[in-house]
């Protein structure tokens, strides 16, 4: 297609401040992740004008939903824009060919170009280059706002806006971060030899463990106690044992095994034949497996008949059977009755039901050389690090929450910690959690302290000197 000719028309919804000026007022551009979903979950859940109601830690009755105006909405500090992924929400990939075969051919040539690491940041990009100009906003304090596989996207694009637009942003605002893939927690077995997932995912194991009243030793400690002696194990003991590999002895390894079952509620038997090695899907499986219930992955703290009790991990995920039918639900009956839009359209959570989607993870990292074509495991630090590095005032605030297994708290820390940027810039990172999961906000107490911590955050970075 020529250049002139639009390859991909993405949805987005913007909330503006009326009566005020534009270039002193800060915008923020938010989106989910997946990779592959639209940003339903944090227009609805989060920071759009409504909210729809959902259960804290069960499953959500069916409809009639209750959609109630947002207090913890984002608006008293900035203007939003909740872009959709190409291909999801409204929007929709454009295919050009003059035939259904042309065009078919177009279309997989599209998604190779678009549904990627690299692609995928590049369609942001501009995006977002466009709509400063057509709302004449270059002049307003600039902040991206990215949650999960967001994160990822905001790593890059961040790099992107900063060197290759000249854009410089006031802020990035991660929501449960996975910046190097080398961390997870999902399938790490596929990965011998790299044992970081399961020393970061111990403190939300230990974490969800005793909310679950699986820690007898510490019936009578809060939280904080569980999580300080999990993370002084997992990097120290744990951490040396792991590295210990096939040379760890017998009498070593039950030793581990008996302190990883104090902080897990896990069998020692079971972690013995485990390996010392539980991944998320076992872990899942195994903690209420006596009670035939599954623990969730996005959100721990919710639990659900157990599909399989002989399974090796867990088939499906508690939390998000819970409440995705309220969100899209609540987000349909709200865009076509209150917004008056869309009533002949239909709005794409995701993409995970199109035959064709399919995720490229590879990404050429900043000053990689040529001969390197971006496979391996996806690691997008080194992005984050040279946007920082580029400009040095930008400010990086980190959230996430104890009871996410989908992108561990820890591990996200660790990640920070190991940015490759100079001293000086440790300053510009700032950290909060929350006793809730992947999606923070779907616990009301953690919904109301994430706003006052990410507004906080925009009044402080906004170089306008109120938060000075």
């Amino acid at each position: 297609a020529k250049e002139s000719t639009p390859e991909v028309a993405m949805s987005y919804f913007a909330y503006f401040k009326q009566g005020v000026d534009p270039s002193k007022r800060p915008i923020t551009f938010l989106y989910n992740g997946g990779p592959g979903s639209s940003t339903v979950w944090l227009h609805m859940g989060a920071w759009g004008p409504k909210r729809v109601v959902t259960n804290d830690d069960t499953h959500t009755p069916a409809a009639p939903y209750q959609l109630v105006n947002n207090d913890y909405s984002l608006l008293d500090a900035s203007d939003l824009v909740f872009i959709d992924m190409p291909g999801t929400g409204f929007g929709r990939l454009l295919p050009q060919g003059k035939d259904d075969a042309a065009r078919a051919a177009d279309r997989k040539e599209l998604i190779k170009k678009i549904w990627g690491v690299d692609g995928d940041a590049q369609a942001f990009s501009r995006f977002i280059t466009q709509f400063l100009s057509t709302y004449n906003r270059w002049n307003s304090p600039k902040y991206l706002f990215g949650e999960s596989y967001g994160t990822t996207r905001s790593a890059v694009l961040s790099g992107i806006l900063e060197e290759q637009d000249n854009i410089d942003l006031n802020g990035v605002i991660l929501l449960s971060q996975i910046l190097n893939f080398g961390t997870s927690i999902d399938g790490p077995e596929s990965d011998p030899g790299n044992d970081l997932p399961y020393e970061l995912a111990l403190p939300t194991y230990s974490a969800t463990a005793w909310y679950h009243h699986k820690l007898p030793k510490y019936n009578n400690d809060k939280l904080g106690q569980v999580l300080k002696d999990s993370i002084a194990f997992a990097k120290g003991e744990y951490r040396d044992a792991l590295y210990a590999g096939s040379t760890l002895s017998p009498a070593k390894e039950r030793e581990v095994a008996e302190k990883l079952h104090e902080l897990t509620g896990l069998p020692v038997a079971y972690l013995l034949r485990a390996n010392l090695r539980v991944s998320g899907g076992m872990f899942e499986q195994q903690l209420q497996i006596n009670d035939d219930l599954a623990t969730g992955r996005l959100d721990t703290r919710f639990s659900g008949p157990e599909m399989d009790p002989m399974a090796k991990e867990s088939y499906y995920d508690p939390q998000s059977a819970a409440i995705s039918s309220a969100y899209v639900s609540a987000f349909n009956d709200y865009v076509r009755n209150d917004l008056k839009f869309g009533q002949d359209m239909k709005y794409r959570p995701d993409v995970y039901a199109a035959g064709d989607f399919k995720w490229d993870m590879k990404h050429r990292a900043p000053g990689a050389p040529p001969w390197d074509d971006g496979s391996g495991t996806l690691n997008v630090m080194i992005d984050l690090a040279d946007a920082m590095k580029y400009n040095p005032n930008l400010k990086v605030m980190l959230n996430g929450g104890f009871y996410d297994l989908a992108t561990p708290f820890y591990a996200a820390i660790y990640e920070e910690d190991h940015l490759p940027i100079p001293r000086s810039l440790r300053k510009n990172i700032s950290y909060a959690f929350y006793p809730s999961g992947h999606m923070v906000y779907a616990h009301i107490p953690s919904l109301k302290q994430l706003h006052d911590n990410v507004a906080a955050f925009i009044d402080a970075t906004d170089n306008q000197g109120n938060g000075k």
